[in-house]
């Protein structure tokens, strides 16, 4: 007796932790993936952490590296700005195909960021989003309340009062995606000092550790990793 092919509508994507892997490499391997997936190319999710360095978007303008300071600078091809990537930090590449889902890339990027949101949440932080600034962030005040941002943040300073804990970069090839998010964990912050980060001057990034969060990385990167699943799961 053959059983039927599965159904690739109602496969999870595969969750694949790396540990740390160097970046551009990783980036190559995820180009070929894309390039060389079909359409009934079962999606996944590779949760990775990188060695220290700079990553700029397509539209990324040297002028927000401020000072490299000798952490590598890396141009890719994903969208938005410079940002920092190194130990500590949870990154996720999910590599899904949007056709098959049924959305379109602002659902997509919307999916993203709920799932950092309900990781924060999973360790009792509120996470928000701002207008216009793809990405997440939290109130330096009170990273544990709830209470909602005014849907009239000054235009001067959209970011008062916020840190940036986690940063999205993404590209889609023929509907389907790769690059991703970056969630700040526990790691050396000073390098996001060297940079306007994903673009914006004095623009705070912070981490859980920074908000009194213990936690461990592996910890995270598995609560990240189940939460981008359920995202992406027809």
């Amino acid at each position: 007796m053959t059983l039927p092919a599965p159904d690739v509508d109602t496969v999870p994507p595969l969750l694949r932790f790396a540990g740390r892997v160097p970046y551009e490499p990783t980036v190559e391997a995820m180009k070929a993936f894309t390039a060389g997936r079909g359409s009934e190319t079962p999606d996944e999710i590779w949760v990775v952490e990188h060695d220290p360095v700079f990553t700029q978007g397509l539209a990324g303008k040297a002028e927000h590296v401020l000072d490299a300071g000798g952490v590598p600078v890396v141009q890719t091809n994903r969208g938005g700005q410079v940002t920092f990537h190194g130990p500590g930090q949870v990154v996720a590449y999910p590599l899904v195909d949007l056709r098959r889902l049924g959305i379109y890339v602002k659902e997509y990027v919307f999916r993203l960021e709920e799932a950092v949101l309900r990781t924060l949440a999973d360790f009792a932080v509120t996470g928000h989003r701002v207008p216009g600034a793809p990405g997440i962030y939290v109130r330096l005040d009170d990273p544990f309340g709830h209470a909602a941002l005014a849907h009239d943040r000054p235009v001067s300073d959209p970011f008062r009062g916020l840190g940036k804990i986690a940063a999205l970069g993404v590209k889609v090839s023929n509907h389907c995606t790769y690059h991703g998010v970056a969630l700040n964990v526990a790691m050396d912050l000073q390098p996001f000092a060297r940079i306007n980060p994903c673009g914006y001057a004095g623009l705070k990034t912070v981490d859980l550790a920074t908000l009194g969060v213990v936690a461990d990385r592996a910890t995270v990167a598995d609560a990240l990793g189940r939460r981008l699943r359920a995202q992406f799961t027809r």
